[in-house]
C-alpha cells in the first residue's frame, strides 16, 4: 500500500498499486499535454518563422533578379539610343523577352508563394488532428479520474466502517480486560491480606519467642551464657556421635600449660590409627544487655595460637557475636586470608563444618597413605641415591681438579714446543746465513778482487814479478 497526503487538507490517503500507478498516469498525462502544448507553440513559430523567411529569400531573390534585368534594360536602352535605327527592332525585341521573362518570373513567384500557403495548411490541418486526438486523451483520462475518485470515495468508506467496527471491538476488549484486571486485583488483595495477616501472626510469635529468650538469657550469668553454648555443641555432636563419628575424640580442652586453651578438641583416626583430622574449636557468646560487645575478631588470634601449640590442623570459631552482622550471619566465613585454615560459623552450622573439613580429609587420606607407603618403600633408594649423589660429587670434584692439572700440563707443553720452535726457526736462518757466507767466500777470486782497481793489479803484477825473479 502506497499513502497519497492531500495538499489542501493534510489528509493521507491509503492507495493500492494500481491506483497508485492510475494517479502517476494521469499526473504524467497532464505533464505530457502540458509539454504537447509547448512544443505545438514552438512548431507553430517555427512554422511562421520558416515561412517568413521562405518569402523573404524569394522575394530577395525576385527582386535581385527584376534588378538585373532592368539593368541590361537600361543598358540595351542606351545601346538603343547609341546604335542606329536599324538595330531598333532588335532592342523591341529584346525589351519583349526582357518583359516575357519578367512575367515568367513573376509567376514562379505566386505559384512559390501558393505553395508555401499550400504546406502552411497542410501543417496546421496535422497539428489540429493530434490536438484533438490529445483532446481526446484528455477528456478520457478525466473521466477515468472522475470515476478513481468515485471509487477512492467508495473505499474510503468502506475502510472508515471497517476501522469503525474493529474500534469498537478493541473497546469491548478494552472492557473485558479491565473488568478481567479489577477482578484479578481484588482477587490479589484478598490473597495478600490473608498472607499479611499469616505473616502479623508469626512476627506476633517470633517477637514473644525472643522476649522469651531474652528473659531465660537475663538470667544466665556470662560464664553460664558460654557454658550454655558448649553444652548446645556437645550435644548436637553426641547426638551423631554413635553413628557417624565412631572413631573421633571431641573432649574439652584442659591443658593450659602454655597460658591459654581452647574449649574442645576434635581429632579423628582411621582404623589404622592414622589421623584423618583435628580441629581446635572456640565456643563464643553474650549477653545482650552485655555493655561491651566483643567482634570475632578479637579471638582470632588467640585461637590460632592455641591450634598451633596443640598441633590441630583447623581451628573453628563458633560465635554468636555480632548477631547484626550479615557476613557472619550468610553461613560459613572462611578466615584463611587472615589466619591459616581458620573459620568462623555459627552454632547452626557447627556439624556440618566438622562434615565438610572431614570429608575433604578422607578424599586426600588415599593420597596420604599412599605417599607414607611410597616414602616407606624407597627410603632404601633414598640413601642408596644420596650415597650415589655424594660419590657422583666427590668423583666430578676429583675429576675436575685432574682435568684442570692435565690443561695446565697441556698449556706448559704448548708453551714449550712454541719457545723450542722459535729456538729452531732461529738456528736454520743462522744455517742460511752461513750458507750465504760460504758461498760468498767461494765466489771471491782475485780476479774479481782487482777488477776495476788499479792499484791492485799494480801490486799484484809486482808480485808476480818478484816471484819470477826469485
Amino acid at each position: 500500500m502506497n499513502e497519497i497526503k492531500c495538499p489542501s487538507c493534510g489528509q493521507v490517503f491509503q492507495v493500492d498499486e494500481s491506483g497508485f500507478a492510475d494517479i502517476i498516469k494521469q499526473v504524467r498525462d497532464a505533464e505530457f499535454s502540458k509539454a504537447l502544448e509547448e512544443r505545438q507553440a514552438l512548431l507553430e513559430k517555427d512554422k511562421q518563422q520558416a515561412v517568413e523567411l521562405v518569402a523573404t529569400q524569394t522575394k530577395s531573390q525576385m527582386q535581385a533578379s527584376i534588378a538585373e534585368r532592368e539593368a541590361k534594360i537600361a543598358e540595351l536602352e542606351a545601346k538603343m539610343q547609341a546604335l542606329s535605327h536599324e538595330k531598333s527592332l532588335e532592342i523591341e525585341k529584346a525589351l519583349l523577352e526582357a518583359e516575357k521573362e519578367k512575367d515568367a518570373l513573376a509567376s514562379q513567384l505566386k505559384e512559390k508563394e501558393s505553395a508555401v500557403k499550400l504546406a502552411e495548411e497542410t501543417t496546421k490541418s496535422s497539428l489540429q488532428e493530434t490536438i484533438s486526438q490529445k483532446e481526446a486523451q484528455i477528456a478520457e483520462l478525466k473521466a477515468k479520474i472522475v470515476a478513481f475518485d468515485t471509487e477512492k470515495q467508495l473505499a474510503v468508506t468502506q475502510a472508515v466502517s471497517t476501522v469503525e467496527q474493529e474500534r469498537n471491538e478493541l473497546a469491548s476488549k478494552v472492557e473485558l480486560k479491565e473488568l478481567e484486571k479489577n477482578q484479578l486485583e481484588a482477587s490479589l488483595k484478598a490473597q495478600f491480606t490473608e498472607k499479611l495477616q499469616a505473616k502479623d501472626q508469626m512476627l506476633a510469635y517470633k517477637e514473644e519467642e525472643i522476649q522469651r529468650y531474652k528473659e531465660m538469657k537475663a538470667k544466665l550469668s556470662t560464664k553460664m551464657v558460654g557454658e550454655t553454648l558448649e553444652q548446645h555443641c556437645e550435644i548436637e555432636f553426641n547426638k551423631l556421635r554413635a553413628t557417624g563419628f565412631q572413631n573421633a575424640y571431641f573432649e574439652k580442652d584442659n591443658d593450659a600449660k602454655s597460658g591459654s586453651k581452647g574449649d574442645y578438641i576434635y581429632r579423628e583416626t582411621d582404623e589404622e590409627g592414622t589421623e584423618i583430622i583435628s580441629i581446635m574449636f572456640e565456643m563464643k557468646n553474650e549477653n545482650d544487655e552485655t555493655a561491651t560487645k566483643k567482634k570475632n575478631e578479637d579471638f582470632l588470634k588467640e585461637l590460632d595460637k592455641d591450634r598451633c601449640e596443640k598441633k590441630c590442623e583447623y581451628a573453628v570459631l563458633v560465635s554468636m557475636l555480632e548477631s547484626e552482622n550479615e557476613l557472619y550471619n550468610s553461613g560459613i566465613v572462611d578466615k584463611s586470608h587472615r589466619y591459616e585454615k581458620m573459620y568462623v560459623v555459627r552454632p547452626q552450622f557447627f556439624i556440618p563444618i566438622i562434615t565438610i573439613l572431614r570429608n575433604a580429609a578422607l578424599s586426600s587420606l588415599q593420597y596420604k597413605s599412599e605417599l607414607a607407603l611410597v616414602k616407606s618403600q624407597n627410603i632404601d633408594i633414598t640413601n642408596f641415591e644420596e650415597k650415589m649423589n655424594d660419590f657422583k660429587e666427590g668423583f666430578a670434584r676429583n675429576y675436575d681438579l685432574a682435568s684442570r692439572k692435565f690443561q695446565t700440563a697441556i698449556e706448559e707443553i704448548d708453551k714449550t714446543i712454541t719457545h723450542l720452535q722459535k729456538t729452531k726457526e732461529a738456528l736454520l736462518s743462522s744455517e742460511n746465513n752461513l750458507r750465504l757466507a760460504n758461498n760468498k767466500a767461494d765466489d771471491l777470486t782475485i780476479k774479481k778482487l782487482t777488477h776495476n782497481n788499479p792499484t791492485m793489479k799494480a801490486k799484484f803484477k809486482a808480485l808476480e814479478a818478484e816471484q819470477d825473479d826469485e
